[in-house]
Protein backbone atom coordinates (compact mmCIF):
# COMPACT_ATOMS: atom_id res chain seq x y z
CA UNK A 1 0.00 0.00 0.00
CA UNK A 2 1.43 3.72 -1.22
CA UNK A 3 1.78 5.59 1.60
CA UNK A 4 -0.44 9.19 1.04
CA UNK A 5 1.72 12.90 1.64
CA UNK A 6 -0.24 14.96 3.27
CA UNK A 7 0.18 18.94 2.57
CA UNK A 8 -0.93 21.72 4.81
CA UNK A 9 -2.82 23.80 3.50
CA UNK A 10 -2.32 27.47 3.28
CA UNK A 11 -3.88 30.22 4.62
CA UNK A 12 -3.33 33.43 3.03
CA UNK A 13 -5.24 36.05 4.44
CA UNK A 14 -6.11 39.13 2.14
CA UNK A 15 -3.97 42.79 3.54
CA UNK A 16 -5.70 45.49 2.24
CA UNK A 17 -3.90 48.09 0.24
CA UNK A 18 -2.31 51.32 2.32
CA UNK A 19 -4.75 53.52 1.06
CA UNK A 20 -3.46 57.77 1.28
CA UNK A 21 -5.25 60.50 1.44
CA UNK A 22 -5.28 64.06 0.39
CA UNK A 23 -5.32 66.47 3.29
CA UNK A 24 -5.66 70.22 2.30
CA UNK A 25 -6.87 73.31 4.45
CA UNK A 26 -10.60 72.45 3.34
CA UNK A 27 -12.38 70.18 2.02
CA UNK A 28 -13.15 71.68 -1.24
CA UNK A 29 -9.58 70.83 -2.69
CA UNK A 30 -9.71 67.47 -1.25
CA UNK A 31 -12.11 66.74 -3.17
CA UNK A 32 -10.79 68.39 -6.08
CA UNK A 33 -7.59 67.10 -5.77
CA UNK A 34 -9.23 62.99 -5.80
CA UNK A 35 -11.90 64.08 -9.13
CA UNK A 36 -9.20 65.20 -10.93
CA UNK A 37 -7.34 61.77 -10.13
CA UNK A 38 -10.50 59.94 -10.46
CA UNK A 39 -11.30 61.86 -13.42
CA UNK A 40 -7.77 61.35 -15.64
CA UNK A 41 -7.96 57.60 -14.97
CA UNK A 42 -11.44 57.04 -16.21
CA UNK A 43 -10.58 58.89 -19.02
CA UNK A 44 -7.20 56.91 -20.10
CA UNK A 45 -9.75 53.61 -20.31
CA UNK A 46 -11.56 56.08 -23.14
CA UNK A 47 -10.33 56.22 -26.54
CA UNK A 48 -9.25 58.80 -28.03
CA UNK A 49 -11.39 59.79 -31.00
CA UNK A 50 -10.09 60.47 -34.51
CA UNK A 51 -12.55 63.73 -34.65
CA UNK A 52 -15.05 65.83 -31.52
CA UNK A 53 -18.38 64.99 -32.24
CA UNK A 54 -21.44 67.82 -31.42
CA UNK A 55 -22.35 65.86 -28.33
CA UNK A 56 -18.68 65.74 -27.16
CA UNK A 57 -19.39 69.44 -26.32
CA UNK A 58 -22.08 69.11 -24.50
CA UNK A 59 -21.14 66.13 -22.13
CA UNK A 60 -20.27 65.87 -18.96
CA UNK A 61 -19.25 62.82 -16.29
CA UNK A 62 -20.72 63.09 -12.76
CA UNK A 63 -19.69 60.96 -9.74
CA UNK A 64 -21.21 60.78 -6.17
CA UNK A 65 -19.71 59.45 -2.98
CA UNK A 66 -21.31 58.51 0.37
CA UNK A 67 -19.34 57.86 3.26
CA UNK A 68 -16.27 57.52 1.67
CA UNK A 69 -13.32 56.87 3.97
CA UNK A 70 -14.78 59.00 6.35
CA UNK A 71 -12.62 61.02 8.50
CA UNK A 72 -13.67 64.63 8.74
CA UNK A 73 -9.89 65.74 8.82
CA UNK A 74 -9.03 64.27 5.33
CA UNK A 75 -12.42 64.30 3.21
CA UNK A 76 -16.36 65.00 3.52
CA UNK A 77 -18.64 62.17 4.03
CA UNK A 78 -20.89 63.00 1.19
CA UNK A 79 -19.59 65.04 -1.76
CA UNK A 80 -19.93 64.92 -5.80
CA UNK A 81 -17.87 65.51 -8.51
CA UNK A 82 -18.68 67.00 -12.21
CA UNK A 83 -16.15 67.22 -15.40
CA UNK A 84 -18.14 69.34 -17.84
CA UNK A 85 -16.98 68.08 -21.37
CA UNK A 86 -13.93 66.00 -20.53
CA UNK A 87 -12.87 64.29 -24.49
CA UNK A 88 -12.82 68.27 -25.18
CA UNK A 89 -10.54 69.67 -22.88
CA UNK A 90 -8.08 66.56 -22.92
CA UNK A 91 -8.33 66.99 -26.63
CA UNK A 92 -7.15 71.11 -25.85
CA UNK A 93 -4.63 69.65 -23.44
CA UNK A 94 -3.12 67.90 -25.94
CA UNK A 95 -3.30 70.89 -28.20
CA UNK A 96 -1.44 72.12 -26.06
CA UNK A 97 1.39 69.74 -25.51
CA UNK A 98 0.24 69.09 -22.11
CA UNK A 99 -0.57 65.14 -21.36
CA UNK A 100 -2.53 63.40 -18.51
CA UNK A 101 0.61 62.73 -16.21
CA UNK A 102 1.58 66.29 -16.13
CA UNK A 103 -1.23 67.55 -15.52
CA UNK A 104 -2.30 64.67 -12.83
CA UNK A 105 0.92 65.70 -11.10
CA UNK A 106 0.53 69.85 -11.13
CA UNK A 107 -2.49 69.12 -9.57
CA UNK A 108 -2.58 66.18 -6.90
CA UNK A 109 0.77 66.15 -5.85
CA UNK A 110 0.02 68.53 -3.29
CA UNK A 111 -2.31 71.40 -2.46
CA UNK A 112 -3.12 74.30 -4.63
CA UNK A 113 -1.82 77.58 -2.87
CA UNK A 114 -3.84 80.60 -2.76
CA UNK A 115 -2.49 83.21 -5.15
CA UNK A 116 -3.65 87.12 -5.74
CA UNK A 117 -5.65 86.52 -8.43
CA UNK A 118 -4.58 88.03 -12.01
CA UNK A 119 -7.04 90.55 -13.82
CA UNK A 120 -10.22 91.19 -12.19
CA UNK A 121 -11.21 88.84 -9.56
CA UNK A 122 -14.56 89.24 -9.36
CA UNK A 123 -15.62 87.91 -6.14
CA UNK A 124 -13.46 84.82 -7.50
CA UNK A 125 -10.79 82.96 -5.56
CA UNK A 126 -7.46 82.38 -7.43
CA UNK A 127 -5.09 79.47 -6.35
CA UNK A 128 -1.90 77.99 -8.22
CA UNK A 129 -1.13 74.54 -8.41
CA UNK A 130 1.94 73.22 -6.52
CA UNK A 131 4.40 73.39 -8.98
CA UNK A 132 3.30 76.61 -10.32
CA UNK A 133 2.48 75.69 -13.60
CA UNK A 134 -0.93 75.91 -13.73
CA UNK A 135 -4.16 78.35 -12.87
CA UNK A 136 -7.17 77.68 -10.44
CA UNK A 137 -9.71 80.09 -10.88
CA UNK A 138 -13.18 79.69 -8.93
CA UNK A 139 -16.27 80.81 -11.43
CA UNK A 140 -19.87 81.86 -11.20
CA UNK A 141 -22.08 79.87 -13.24
CA UNK A 142 -22.55 82.27 -15.57
CA UNK A 143 -18.76 82.05 -16.71
CA UNK A 144 -19.54 78.24 -17.15
CA UNK A 145 -22.45 79.23 -18.96
CA UNK A 146 -20.50 81.09 -20.92
CA UNK A 147 -17.31 78.66 -21.65
CA UNK A 148 -19.98 76.36 -22.72
CA UNK A 149 -21.19 78.60 -25.41
CA UNK A 150 -18.00 79.97 -26.79
CA UNK A 151 -16.01 76.13 -26.50
CA UNK A 152 -16.63 74.59 -29.92
CA UNK A 153 -15.69 77.87 -31.59
CA UNK A 154 -13.07 78.36 -29.23
CA UNK A 155 -11.91 74.54 -29.65
CA UNK A 156 -12.07 75.21 -33.66
CA UNK A 157 -9.88 78.55 -33.39
CA UNK A 158 -7.12 76.49 -31.31
CA UNK A 159 -6.80 73.62 -33.90
CA UNK A 160 -6.67 75.93 -36.92
CA UNK A 161 -4.01 78.50 -35.11
CA UNK A 162 -2.12 75.32 -34.46
CA UNK A 163 -2.31 76.60 -30.53
CA UNK A 164 -0.46 79.89 -31.56
CA UNK A 165 -2.14 82.22 -29.83
CA UNK A 166 -2.11 84.53 -26.56
CA UNK A 167 -5.82 83.28 -25.27
CA UNK A 168 -5.74 81.43 -22.10
CA UNK A 169 -5.40 78.08 -22.57
CA UNK A 170 -8.15 76.64 -21.13
CA UNK A 171 -7.56 72.54 -19.55
CA UNK A 172 -10.50 71.87 -17.43
CA UNK A 173 -13.91 73.08 -15.68
CA UNK A 174 -15.11 71.02 -12.85
CA UNK A 175 -18.07 71.74 -10.16
CA UNK A 176 -17.44 70.61 -6.76
CA UNK A 177 -20.57 69.94 -4.28
CA UNK A 178 -19.72 69.12 -0.73
CA UNK A 179 -23.37 69.67 1.64
CA UNK A 180 -25.18 71.03 -1.44
CA UNK A 181 -22.63 73.28 -1.42
CA UNK A 182 -21.79 74.11 -5.36
CA UNK A 183 -17.95 75.47 -6.31
CA UNK A 184 -17.10 75.46 -10.00
CA UNK A 185 -13.47 75.62 -11.03
CA UNK A 186 -11.32 76.49 -14.16
CA UNK A 187 -7.97 75.40 -15.01
CA UNK A 188 -5.83 77.39 -16.97
CA UNK A 189 -2.09 77.26 -17.68
CA UNK A 190 0.13 79.98 -16.06
CA UNK A 191 1.15 83.15 -17.53
CA UNK A 192 4.15 83.62 -15.34
CA UNK A 193 7.33 81.13 -15.33
CA UNK A 194 7.46 79.07 -11.83
CA UNK A 195 10.96 79.68 -11.80
CA UNK A 196 11.50 83.53 -12.95
CA UNK A 197 10.28 86.22 -10.26
CA UNK A 198 8.03 88.87 -12.03
CA UNK A 199 9.32 91.91 -11.03
CA UNK A 200 6.28 94.36 -12.46
CA UNK A 201 2.67 93.17 -13.50
CA UNK A 202 0.38 95.41 -15.85
CA UNK A 203 -3.46 94.75 -16.75
CA UNK A 204 -4.14 96.76 -20.31
CA UNK A 205 -7.36 97.12 -22.11
CA UNK A 206 -6.08 100.41 -24.17
CA UNK A 207 -8.33 103.08 -22.31
CA UNK A 208 -7.34 105.75 -20.16
CA UNK A 209 -10.50 106.54 -18.30
CA UNK A 210 -9.67 105.51 -14.74
CA UNK A 211 -7.46 103.21 -15.53
CA UNK A 212 -4.48 103.67 -12.98
CA UNK A 213 -4.20 101.08 -9.87
CA UNK A 214 -5.48 102.09 -6.86
CA UNK A 215 -3.62 103.17 -3.47
CA UNK A 216 -4.93 100.04 -1.84
CA UNK A 217 -3.45 98.08 -4.55
CA UNK A 218 -0.15 99.78 -4.82
CA UNK A 219 0.39 98.95 -0.86
CA UNK A 220 0.24 95.12 -2.33
CA UNK A 221 4.34 93.49 -2.82
CA UNK A 222 3.13 92.60 -6.88
CA UNK A 223 0.63 95.79 -7.41
CA UNK A 224 -1.53 95.11 -10.76
CA UNK A 225 -0.80 98.52 -12.38
CA UNK A 226 -3.02 99.52 -14.96
CA UNK A 227 -2.93 101.50 -18.82
CA UNK A 228 -2.34 105.16 -17.52
CA UNK A 229 0.65 103.49 -14.94
CA UNK A 230 2.45 101.73 -17.82
CA UNK A 231 2.13 105.12 -20.05
CA UNK A 232 3.20 107.15 -16.51
CA UNK A 233 6.15 104.94 -15.86
CA UNK A 234 7.49 105.30 -19.51
CA UNK A 235 7.02 101.76 -20.71
CA UNK A 236 7.42 100.09 -23.93
CA UNK A 237 7.75 96.24 -24.64
CA UNK A 238 11.07 96.11 -26.89
CA UNK A 239 11.66 92.91 -28.48
CA UNK A 240 12.93 93.50 -32.03
CA UNK A 241 11.01 94.04 -35.66
CA UNK A 242 10.19 90.56 -36.22
CA UNK A 243 9.13 89.62 -32.63
CA UNK A 244 6.81 92.94 -32.85
CA UNK A 245 5.19 91.57 -36.01
CA UNK A 246 4.58 88.71 -35.17
CA UNK A 247 3.31 89.49 -31.12
CA UNK A 248 0.87 91.75 -33.62
CA UNK A 249 -0.26 89.41 -35.98
CA UNK A 250 -1.48 86.91 -32.79
CA UNK A 251 -2.80 89.92 -30.89
CA UNK A 252 -5.02 91.08 -34.10
CA UNK A 253 -6.34 87.31 -34.88
CA UNK A 254 -7.00 86.64 -30.70
CA UNK A 255 -9.01 90.05 -30.34
CA UNK A 256 -10.86 89.61 -33.75
CA UNK A 257 -12.16 86.26 -32.70
CA UNK A 258 -13.41 87.67 -29.45
CA UNK A 259 -14.79 90.46 -31.01
CA UNK A 260 -16.83 87.89 -33.45
CA UNK A 261 -17.72 85.97 -30.10
CA UNK A 262 -19.17 89.42 -28.73
CA UNK A 263 -16.85 89.16 -26.18
CA UNK A 264 -15.40 92.28 -24.49
CA UNK A 265 -14.13 93.65 -21.00
CA UNK A 266 -10.86 91.33 -21.54
CA UNK A 267 -7.16 92.67 -20.65
CA UNK A 268 -3.51 92.30 -22.19
CA UNK A 269 -1.68 91.27 -19.08
CA UNK A 270 2.22 92.00 -19.16
CA UNK A 271 4.70 90.56 -16.25
CA UNK A 272 8.08 91.84 -16.77
CA UNK A 273 11.06 90.04 -15.32
CA UNK A 274 14.24 91.66 -14.58
CA UNK A 275 17.11 89.71 -15.57
CA UNK A 276 19.90 91.84 -13.68
CA UNK A 277 18.14 90.53 -10.92
CA UNK A 278 19.92 88.22 -8.43
CA UNK A 279 20.01 84.30 -9.03
CA UNK A 280 18.04 84.19 -5.55
CA UNK A 281 15.20 86.57 -6.79
CA UNK A 282 14.92 84.06 -9.64
CA UNK A 283 13.98 81.45 -7.65
CA UNK A 284 11.71 83.47 -5.28
CA UNK A 285 8.56 82.64 -7.80
CA UNK A 286 8.80 78.85 -6.62
CA UNK A 287 8.82 78.10 -2.88
CA UNK A 288 8.86 75.49 -1.12
CA UNK A 289 8.07 76.12 2.62
CA UNK A 290 4.38 77.17 2.39
CA UNK A 291 3.06 75.24 4.73
CA UNK A 292 -0.05 73.54 3.42
CA UNK A 293 -1.27 72.56 6.93
CA UNK A 294 -0.84 68.96 5.91
CA UNK A 295 -0.31 65.45 7.39
CA UNK A 296 1.72 62.88 5.41
CA UNK A 297 1.16 60.25 7.63
CA UNK A 298 -1.21 56.96 6.31
CA UNK A 299 -4.67 55.62 7.18
CA UNK A 300 -4.81 52.39 6.99
CA UNK A 301 -8.09 51.64 8.81
CA UNK A 302 -10.40 54.83 8.45
CA UNK A 303 -13.51 54.49 9.85
CA UNK A 304 -16.35 53.88 7.97
CA UNK A 305 -13.90 52.99 4.71
CA UNK A 306 -16.50 50.14 3.41
CA UNK A 307 -16.83 51.96 -0.07
CA UNK A 308 -13.67 50.08 -1.73
CA UNK A 309 -14.68 50.45 -4.97
CA UNK A 310 -14.32 53.94 -5.14
CA UNK A 311 -11.34 55.03 -6.89
CA UNK A 312 -8.58 56.79 -4.28
CA UNK A 313 -6.28 59.29 -4.68
CA UNK A 314 -2.56 58.55 -5.12
CA UNK A 315 0.47 59.31 -2.40
CA UNK A 316 -0.48 62.06 -0.27
CA UNK A 317 1.24 65.33 -0.27
CA UNK A 318 5.07 65.20 -0.80
CA UNK A 319 7.52 67.47 -1.29
CA UNK A 320 7.64 69.35 -4.64
CA UNK A 321 10.95 69.13 -6.28
CA UNK A 322 11.76 72.91 -7.74
CA UNK A 323 12.15 73.39 -11.64
CA UNK A 324 15.55 73.53 -13.25
CA UNK A 325 17.45 76.11 -13.07
CA UNK A 326 17.09 79.44 -15.31
CA UNK A 327 20.13 79.34 -17.39
CA UNK A 328 19.17 81.78 -19.66
CA UNK A 329 17.26 80.19 -22.57
CA UNK A 330 13.14 80.09 -22.74
CA UNK A 331 11.83 76.41 -22.09
CA UNK A 332 8.44 76.28 -22.95
CA UNK A 333 7.65 73.82 -20.50
CA UNK A 334 8.20 76.84 -18.17
CA UNK A 335 8.19 80.36 -20.01
CA UNK A 336 5.17 79.27 -22.77
CA UNK A 337 4.32 83.06 -23.02
CA UNK A 338 7.45 83.98 -22.49
CA UNK A 339 9.60 86.63 -24.75
CA UNK A 340 12.87 87.98 -24.30
CA UNK A 341 13.83 91.97 -25.22
CA UNK A 342 15.61 93.18 -28.30
CA UNK A 343 19.56 93.73 -28.17
CA UNK A 344 18.44 97.81 -27.68
CA UNK A 345 16.84 97.22 -24.57
CA UNK A 346 18.58 99.44 -22.19
CA UNK A 347 17.39 96.81 -19.65
CA UNK A 348 17.84 93.02 -20.01
CA UNK A 349 14.23 91.75 -19.27
CA UNK A 350 12.01 89.03 -20.53
CA UNK A 351 8.04 89.69 -21.02
CA UNK A 352 5.40 87.22 -20.39
CA UNK A 353 2.41 88.98 -22.38
CA UNK A 354 -1.27 87.26 -22.90
CA UNK A 355 -4.53 87.98 -22.75
CA UNK A 356 -7.02 87.16 -19.82
CA UNK A 357 -10.56 87.40 -18.56
CA UNK A 358 -12.30 86.67 -21.91
CA UNK A 359 -15.61 85.60 -20.71
CA UNK A 360 -17.68 88.69 -20.68
CA UNK A 361 -20.23 88.95 -23.10
CA UNK A 362 -21.86 91.90 -24.49
CA UNK A 363 -24.59 91.59 -23.71
CA UNK A 364 -28.19 94.22 -21.63
CA UNK A 365 -25.87 94.42 -18.87
CA UNK A 366 -22.84 95.89 -20.61
CA UNK A 367 -24.45 97.62 -22.67
CA UNK A 368 -25.96 99.33 -19.74
CA UNK A 369 -23.06 99.97 -18.27
CA UNK A 370 -21.48 101.58 -21.56
CA UNK A 371 -24.77 103.97 -21.48
CA UNK A 372 -23.87 104.95 -18.00
CA UNK A 373 -20.13 105.72 -18.85
CA UNK A 374 -20.76 107.77 -21.84
CA UNK A 375 -23.07 109.89 -19.38
CA UNK A 376 -20.67 110.13 -16.96
CA UNK A 377 -17.13 111.20 -19.12
CA UNK A 378 -18.82 112.26 -22.49
CA UNK A 379 -18.93 110.51 -25.98
CA UNK A 380 -15.31 110.61 -26.85
CA UNK A 381 -14.06 109.42 -23.22
CA UNK A 382 -11.78 106.30 -24.13
CA UNK A 383 -13.89 104.21 -21.30
CA UNK A 384 -13.23 100.38 -21.08
CA UNK A 385 -16.73 99.58 -22.01
CA UNK A 386 -18.00 99.59 -25.43
CA UNK A 387 -18.86 97.45 -28.13
CA UNK A 388 -16.69 94.35 -29.21
CA UNK A 389 -15.66 95.38 -32.31
CA UNK A 390 -14.71 99.15 -30.66
CA UNK A 391 -12.78 97.29 -28.07
CA UNK A 392 -10.88 94.74 -30.19
CA UNK A 393 -9.85 97.20 -32.44
CA UNK A 394 -9.00 100.23 -29.32
CA UNK A 395 -7.00 97.67 -27.78
CA UNK A 396 -4.87 96.46 -31.07
CA UNK A 397 -4.01 100.69 -31.29
CA UNK A 398 -2.74 100.91 -27.96
CA UNK A 399 -0.79 97.61 -28.64
CA UNK A 400 0.75 98.86 -31.24
CA UNK A 401 1.98 102.04 -30.36
CA UNK A 402 3.91 100.04 -27.01
CA UNK A 403 5.45 97.77 -28.96
CA UNK A 404 8.85 97.72 -30.40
Amino acid sequence: MSGSTKQKKKHIKAVRPKLRLFRAKEPLFSVFMWGINHSVSELSHVNVPVMLMPDDFKAYTKTRVDNHMFNKENMPSHFKFKEYCPIVFRNLRERFNIDDEAYLRSLTKDCPLDTEPVGRSGGSRALVSCDKKLFIKTIQNEQVAEMHRILKEYHQYIVERHADTLLPQYLGMYRVTINDSESYLLVIRNIFSPRLKIHRKYDLKGSTVARQASEKERAKGLPTYKDNDFLGDGRLIQVGEEKRKKLIEIIQADTEFLSSLHLMDYSLLVGIHDCYATDQDRNDSFDNDVDNDVDDDEDEDSPGSGNASVPTPPDSPVVVSPPPIFTGSLDPAFEHFGIKCSDQCPRAEIYFVALIDILTHYGVKKRTAQAAKTVKHGAGAEISTVKPDQYARRLLEFVEKIIE
